[in-house]
């Protein structure tokens, strides 16, 4: 009894240890079982992983937030910090404390919500790194954003965040580059392993995605670009009209004079002339109206593709609906 007594306060010593070792470096390890103790994913929440082929680590990251995929209206009262600058496909509102994507149904928009679940899990991943791997990693990010990003929509995408989320540039980048990007530096493709087996493949599904707007895009640019030819030669057309119609009116005028003076045979002479200009004229004008014709079931075509890529944005987005752009 004695022995125990004496050894006891170097038993209360170590316990008081312990605990703080414990509270310092194993809190964390607690609250995630804490958390994840009662989540049962759905069989959809499972795909997702297995689609984005996360790791055990990027998995039990990703759980520990209890992912959920909502509709417009929960999703919304989930995710309230949306820019309309950026559309709204998932948020993570903070260390454990949930993560919301975005039920997008559109069958051309496949591949959203892999993205989305993946990108969200990289923010909770972007915020357990180490401040010492968290300057390394941001330095990685940010050399590859200056020298080796040549993707112009993703660029783009991370210039929107400069003027909305300026203290978090770095944070999106993480998620956004390790997303979207297909093939990244050897020591950005290093790191990212540890969250994804296959990291390309969720790449992929961006480009998926994103394909059906540069699809359209494209499609748009090029309407575009003949519809201002077809302008340019309905506009030359009218001119060149207006100027035959004033050397018709002028020859019309002649003929009149001699018909009127009796100068028959200088009125014959000039008829033949006339009536090629009038034929000139009148050919002239079935181009142009064809020409007219052609913009407008153009211009109609054009617009339509633009009704779609606005539906697909307006599905895409929890938040933002807009008309289609017309020209």
């Amino acid at each position: 009894m004695r022995l125990v007594r004496r050894f006891w306060p170097y038993v209360l010593f170590i316990l008081i240890v312990a605990a703080g070792v414990f509270l310092l470096f194993g809190h964390e390890q607690l609250f995630d079982w804490i958390a994840e103790r009662n989540y049962h994913p759905t069989a959809v929440v499972q795909q997702l992983t297995a689609d984005t082929t996360m790791t055990p680590q990027a998995k039990h990251l990703f759980y520990v937030n209890r992912p959920v995929i909502e509709n417009k209206d929960g999703f919304n009262k989930h995710c309230t910090n949306g820019s309309d600058q950026v559309s709204t496909l998932g948020c993570f509102t903070g260390n454990r404390l949930g993560i919301y994507v975005y039920n997008v149904t559109d069958p051309r928009l496949a591949g959203v919500q892999q993205v989305t679940a993946a990108h969200e899990m990289l923010h909770q991943a972007y915020e357990r790194l180490s401040q010492a791997e968290r300057t390394r990693i941001d330095a990685l990010l940010q050399h590859y954003y200056t020298s080796g990003l040549t993707d112009q929509t993703i660029r783009d995408q991370l210039q929107t965040y400069v003027t909305t989320e300026p203290g978090q540039l770095t944070n999106e980048m993480h998620s956004i580059l390790g997303t979207e990007v297909t093939a990244l530096p050897p020591e950005l493709e290093t790191y990212y392993a540890r969250y994804f087996n296959d990291r390309a493949r969720v790449a992929r599904y961006y480009q998926q995605y994103q394909s059906a707007f540069n699809q359209r895009n494209q499609q748009i640019k090029d309407y575009d670009t003949q519809l201002d030819s077809l302008k340019m030669q309905i506009d030359a057309n009218r001119k060149d009209l207006s100027s035959r119609q004033a050397v018709l009116l002028g020859q019309r005028n002649q003929l009149d004079a001699y018909k009127s003076s009796g100068r028959i045979i200088d009125y014959n002479n000039l008829v033949p002339s006339y009536n090629d200009l009038v034929n000139a004229y009148r050919g002239e004008i079935d181009e142009t109206n064809n020409l007219i014709n052609q913009y407008n079931q153009m211009l109609g075509e054009r617009n339509a593709i633009a009704v779609q890529e606005r539906q697909l944005q307006s599905d895409l987005d929890s938040h933002v609906v807009t008309s289609a752009p017309t020209q």
